[in-house]
């Protein structure tokens, strides 16, 4: 309950924002290459599964390792122990959640956009 204010806190602000920039960044790219949303286009579009998950791991991989491997200087700071479980978690929440989240929505307004212009 401590991460939050404990040392290394500004990793649940910067993680999360750099998720957001780079789903932004390629839901534009999505739009413009003619692509469904995301998640959409995971479960609904097989040919588009591939794809999706090889931008996905080329965006967000290394922003996930960073949280991970920053969750686990912040146990052995504050709790003298690495927890492998909790840091994989943190790591999912902090950098994986919000690239999901974020990058079909912009798919569909950059689409709507892109539509309204032509």
């Amino acid at each position: 309950m401590a991460r939050p204010t404990g040392p290394l806190q500004f990793r649940f602000i910067l993680q999360p924002l750099m998720a957001v920039i780079l789903a932004i960044r390629a839901g534009m790219k999505d739009a413009s290459d003619h692509r469904s949303p995301y998640l959409w286009g995971l479960r609904y579009e097989r040919s588009e599964r591939g794809p999706l998950v090889r931008s996905a791991l080329k965006d967000i991989g290394r922003l996930f390792l960073v949280a991970v491997v920053l969750d686990c200087i912040y146990q052995v700071v504050e709790i003298h122990w690495i927890y492998p479980v909790q840091a994989l978690i943190v790591g999912f929440v902090l950098a994986i959640v919000p690239y999901v989240s974020v990058r079909g929505p912009v798919t569909r307004l950059a689409s709507r956009s892109m539509a309204r212009r032509d």
